[in-house]
């Protein structure tokens, strides 16, 4: 394990901290070694305008315990966010540009009166996910502010890790299985992870509708899944007409069949639950196999960008 090519994600929620290391290959990936550790009850506060971490001492702590039980070498980290820690959306550009630092500037110019902070103090990402027929660019767009994302880095630094690539958990979640959601037609993929509901649309590979929701409670509100799910189609089919979701999918924890049965009510499609084990090898030295892995999702898609 000490050898060869290492990679390291890592998943931070209010609950705690979940690392994952792999081996092998981004195609054939393999689950080296996992660590994780709960943080105290109030050690996060998941806002997108202030620091989110209220105990620094505690929070590096527990990062470094985590990591600890790793027994690798590398200190090359790949970070999961909560994606409240931040904002996320799909963008129509009619105006083209000729750098990458172009567009972040276009994209601060038309988004500035809509955000809830001042652009000025955010940090900007973005991809283009394709050119449409009438000329408009079709982007993804990530927003964090400043304050939120150099906490985190520095408190990570901290403790002994270098981050390299910082994303939010909804991606993260949907990374293991992006090969299979890319192979449909138009697909629907519904996460839920710690009290988080997310919802995506993809089209021939594309992302074409994103929306996130925090549930709240120790459980979820099933009807409130439904409605979501089923306004989130609704939205998609109004701007996208023609297009019709052919599969449908479920990713994450909670009761998965519980879940799957809400989404086939509110799309009419039975959703399938792709297993993670058949995706990424897990190491012998690992206790319990694939269903140990399932909770480390959102940790092994961010480990998956550094592979």
């Amino acid at each position: 394990m000490l050898f060869g090519r290492t990679a390291v994600g890592m998943d931070i929620s209010p609950l705690g901290v979940n690392l994952a290391a792999l081996g092998g290959s981004r195609k054939a990936p393999r689950l080296l070694a996992r660590g994780s550790a709960p943080f105290p009850e109030g050690t996060l506060r998941i806002v997108h305008r202030e620091p989110n971490v209220l105990d620094p001492a505690v929070f590096v702590g527990t990062v470094r315990e985590a990591y600890n039980r790793l027994l690798v070498k590398t200190r090359q980290v790949s970070v999961s966010l909560p994606d409240a820690a931040g904002h996320v959306m799909l963008l129509d550009l009619e105006t083209r540009f000729r750098s990458h630092e172009e567009g972040r500037d276009i994209i601060r110019w038309k988004l500035k009166k809509s955000l809830p902070y001042d652009v000025s103090d955010i940090h900007l990402d973005y991809q283009v996910l394709r050119e449409k027929e009438n000329g408009e660019l079709s982007v993804l767009v990530a927003i964090v502010s400043r304050q939120v994302l150099t906490q985190y880095e520095d408190l990570i630094l901290e403790a002994g890790l270098q981050p390299n690539r910082i994303d939010f958990t909804t991606f993260n979640l949907c990374r293991p299985f992006v090969r299979r959601l890319e192979m449909s037609e138009t697909s629907l993929c519904v996460a839920y992870h710690e009290g988080v509901l997310s919802i995506l649309v993809f089209s021939e590979g594309v992302l074409e509708f994103f929306r996130t929701k925090e549930l709240g409670g120790a459980e979820p509100d099933m009807n409130r899944v439904f409605m979501e799910v089923n306004s989130s189609l609704l939205i998609f089919r109004d701007k996208n007409p023609g297009l019709e979701v052919k599969e449908a999918f479920f990713l994450g924890d909670g009761d998965a069949a519980l879940f799957r049965a809400v989404i086939s009510e509110a799309c009419g499609i039975e959703p399938q639950t792709p297993e993670i084990g058949r995706i990424i090898a897990i190491s012998d030295a690992i206790p319990g196999g694939g269903e140990s892995a399932a909770p480390l999702a959102a940790a092994l898609g961010a480990a998956m960008r550094n592979l």
